[in-house]
């Protein structure tokens, strides 16, 4: 109990003194973490000027064992590739999760196979359910009607978000079929028309507020 509290208490400081800064989380088992370089650090300075965000310009890169993780209020996974956590990280991600952490993995292609399986490991009395249209994070401060937006093709499936709650509190997003990455990522790097880049980076806004927000 003592540990939690800690945790919790920990947690609960590093928001109030670091919350403006996200971070990337560099995980093990073979896939490309550092996947869109420059996605994160376009969705920053997009929320800074729209959504009157201070954000620390450049994300910082954690390891999901580490404790440095509590000092962030936001942390992306991404890649194509194999995702492993080993039974430290597992423990770490879940007292950041349950101590009031958000975790958002973007499907970047080719993850969905192994990152199910992790998230299952996770937590594993808890199910991973589609946000139905409805949820707030589709609602503030831009409006997706329909839900998650499809910024690429690749298998011809819809967009799909799914999350974990936790006594109420979505603290994982999964977005599956969007590829939000790619859309935030440099304009050159994917030549994506403006209204798909504007797609991606206003529902990646979305997903700062809500987690800012509520």
């Amino acid at each position: 109990m003592k540990k939690i509290c800690f945790i919790f208490i920990l947690l609960t400081y590093s928001l109030s003194s670091f919350a403006q800064e996200l971070a990337l989380l560099k995980y093990s088992g073979g896939g490309d973490w550092y996947a869109n370089p420059t996605s994160l650090p376009n969705l920053i300075q997009f929320c800074n000027s729209n959504i009157a965000t201070t954000l620390k310009s450049k994300p910082a890169t954690v390891e999901p064992g580490s404790p440095n993780i509590f000092s962030y209020p936001f942390v992306h996974l991404t890649g194509h590739g194999n995702v492993v956590f080993n039974e430290n990280e597992i423990k770490n991600l879940q007292n950041y999760l349950n101590s009031g952490g958000f975790l958002h993995i973007d499907d970047n292609y080719g993850l969905d196979e192994y990152i199910r399986k992790e998230i299952k490991k996770i937590f594993p009395n808890i199910a991973l359910v589609e946000l139905p249209t409805s949820h707030l994070i589709f609602q503030k401060p831009y409006s997706f009607p329909t839900g998650l937006p499809k910024i690429h093709e690749h298998d011809g499936k819809r967009p799909q978000a799914f999350g974990i709650f936790v006594k109420g509190r979505l603290v994982l997003l999964y977005t599956y079929e969007a590829d939000l990455g790619d859309g935030w990522e440099n304009a050159e790097v994917n030549n994506d028309p403006v209204a798909v880049r504007q797609k991606a980076l206003k529902m990646g806004a979305n997903i700062l507020y809500y987690i800012f927000n509520n």
